[in-house]
């Protein structure tokens, strides 16, 4: 003999299951409003993308019309000088030819100097 004692999770094994629920149908009316909420989405979306492109299109025609001030205000001629000047300026620094003449100059001075250093004064090189 058993002395246990079995939970009871209060289902009956024996009786029948139940009916699935069933989807009760949806009326005209109740599609009808769920597409009229979508198509109310859709404009508030697009109103905010229009309200985006709206502000994005004037920071573009303030920036051009900056930029068109700022062209306005250059003078042609007097930009023609400065680089005029500047290329006077870059024709003046001495050339790779010159760099390496100075530089051979310069070695052969050095030379005869501590040459003409070390037969004047023989006590320096001690």
């Amino acid at each position: 003999m058993n002395d246990r004692i079995e939970p009871s999770i209060g289902v009956d094994p024996t009786a029948e299951p139940a009916p699935a629920p069933k989807a009760a149908p949806r009326s005209a009316l109740d599609q009808l409003s769920r597409i009229e909420d979508k198509a109310a989405r859709i404009e508030e979306k697009f109103a905010r993308y229009e309200a985006v492109f709206g502000r994005a299109q004037d920071n573009l025609d303030r920036a051009a019309q900056r930029v068109e001030e700022a062209a306005r205000g250059v003078d042609a001629a007097e930009l023609a000088a400065e680089v005029g000047r500047l290329r006077k300026t870059v024709a003046k620094v001495p050339r790779f030819s010159a760099l390496i003449a100075t530089a051979f100059v310069t070695a052969a001075a050095t030379t005869i100097l501590v040459v003409l250093v070390l037969r004047l004064f023989p006590g320096l090189a001690k």
